[in-house]
């Protein structure tokens, strides 16, 4: 079984299964089995999670300690926001 962060996240958002489902192009029963473990989905699925909970792949996949922050937009919007506060 498969185990993933997909329920968390949208339970952070506040988002039930059927709306999450109808903005990524599944059907809620697609999404409830994704988060169960009893399927796992295309990349193609995964990029559309990720992209609708705003949050990498891996974090929702593969590792919890994946996060925003390890990603290279996260770098360098921390490089960007330290330069920022170092101008002020």
């Amino acid at each position: 079984m498969l185990t993933n962060r997909i329920k968390k996240y949208r339970n952070i958002l506040g988002v039930m299964q059927s709306e999450m489902a109808k903005q990524i192009g599944i059907s809620r029963t697609a999404l409830s089995r994704i988060e169960n473990g009893i399927y796992f989905p295309s990349a193609k699925t995964m990029k559309k999670i990720s992209d609708y909970l705003d949050e990498p792949i891996g974090a929702i996949f593969f590792n919890e300690n994946v996060s925003k922050n390890n990603t290279l937009d996260g770098m360098v919007r921390r490089k960007y926001d330290n330069e920022t506060e170092q101008s002020l």
